[in-house]
């Protein structure tokens, strides 16, 4: 099985960083990042992944951090820091060029040597479109397909100068510019002629990762995706998902065992049960209720100010006709249709990961969910998402991985170097 750190903020639990112990004022620090990054790395993770948005979310933000350090720079840093773990970054197909996100993450996986992965995602708000000279986010259908673009793109480009180019004969020829590959691209939203100004990294192409949920995201994921940050809050809905992406990459004519589905994962760990609840519990009374409400407002497009604390959830349109983002919105459905729950609880379940399957246990107890995910078809691995950092990434290394090890879950040693390696995959090198 995979593992992935998803490292954010001082934890994914909208109250963390206000706990009397919390790494909220390290946020700016290095350091910090650095420490998650080896942590990650002692338990032998696939990767630690670094999320981005493009707004600094007025009328949030006043209530708990969310972006600091850029991810490039920060990961870029993190290469030296660390000798194995991937390093994984979001960039936005909706703002990037892909000449320029081609170039930057070529260079963080020379680099690494080999370590870089991108996450490519559309963008959800158009506060973040108000950055990039957009008064509004494109429609959702033309983002998508202005993905499938980028995508294609970046490819491209990094098979554009091959390495082997390169002979740096000192009687006075570097490169042998024949090799090189001219784009000449000519598509809806770029016009690129290429090659790109860096020769191929050591990858060949680094890792290509996807989050969609919806129709178009799940087409774009099973085309081109070989890592997938899924949302499912119980093993039926990962499975269903898994398993519709398996359908369609072999559809397409790919390999489905060269894609990796991992499900965002929330922990909560102690010594019994009632300590891991309590850890839980205690995070919540430092939830920020009115900010919670504004968020899942957004989440299910419709106004929350008014909805009582400990009744029911109101009840919300079908998802057919939701038009915000859909697998958020599909999983808050799939919550209160299986828990039930208050308005209250529902915004304690959402409160670390947004709805995410959440284990909640002693250290065996949390690997046989896991174990019960992983040979029922439900994932191939987990986007751990920690409710608290650095303490909930240091509980899950130093007492989950060892019974996920002890089974035969999970490796034991690095057996590579690079991120293709800990994922499976093969180097994409010497393209024609």
């Amino acid at each position: 099985m995979h593992l992935n750190l998803f490292a954010f903020a001082a934890g994914h639990h909208a109250g963390a960083w206000r706990t009397p112990d919390s790494s909220v004022d390290r946020l700016g620090e290095i350091a910090y990042w650095e420490e998650l990054a080896r942590t990650a790395e002692r338990g032998l993770f696939d990767a630690i992944f670094l999320a981005d948005g493009q707004a600094a979310g007025l009328g949030g933000i006043g209530s708990g951090p969310v972006w600091f350090l850029e991810p490039i720079t920060t990961l870029t840093a993190l290469a030296q820091a660390t000798e194995h773990i991937g390093l994984v970054t979001t960039v936005s197909s909706t703002f990037w060029h892909p000449f320029h996100a081609a170039r930057l993450i070529g260079s963080l996986d020379h680099i690494s040597g080999g370590r870089a992965g991108i996450n490519v995602v559309t963008s959800m708000t158009d506060a973040e479109a108000q950055n990039h000279n957009m008064t509004e986010l494109p429609e959702h259908t033309e983002r998508y397909a202005k993905a499938a673009e980028f995508i294609e793109v970046l490819q491209k480009l990094w098979d554009s100068w091959p390495m082997e180019a390169i002979t740096a004969d000192r009687a006075g020829i570097y490169t042998e510019q024949a090799q090189l590959k001219f784009l000449d691209h000519r598509g809806r939203w770029f016009e690129v002629a290429g090659p790109l100004n860096l020769p191929q990294p050591p990858q060949g192409r680094p890792v290509l990762f996807q989050a969609g949920a919806s129709e178009p995201g799940r087409d774009l994921a099973a085309r081109h995706a070989e890592g997938i940050y899924a949302v499912a809050w119980d093993l039926d809905m990962a499975r269903e998902y898994r398993l519709d992406i398996r359908s369609r990459a072999v559809a397409l004519g790919r390999d489905p065992d060269q894609i990796a589905v991992m499900p965002g994962l929330v922990t909560y760990i102690g010594d019994t049960v009632e300590q891991a609840k309590e850890k839980q519990r205690e995070l919540n009374s430092y939830l920020p209720i009115a900010d919670s409400l504004r968020q899942l407002a957004f989440f299910v497009g419709c106004d929350t100010s008014d909805w009582v604390l400990d009744e029911p959830v109101p009840q919300l349109p079908p998802l057919a006709d939701f038009t915000g983002p859909k697998g958020r919105y599909a999983t808050i459905l799939r919550i209160i249709d299986s828990a039930q729950p208050t308005v209250r609880e529902l915004l304690g379940l959402l409160a670390a990961g947004g709805g995410h399957a959440t284990f909640i246990g002693t250290p065996e107890m949390i690997a046989d969910e896991i174990e019960r995910w992983i040979k029922g078809g439900g994932a191939d691995g987990f986007n751990l998402m920690p409710p608290t950092l650095p303490g909930g990434i240091e509980d899950f290394v130093d007492l989950v991985v060892p019974e996920l090890q002890q089974r035969g879950l999970f490796r034991t040693s690095y057996e590579g170097t690079t991120l293709r390696s800990h994922l499976g995959l093969p180097q994409y090198l010497n393209i024609n």
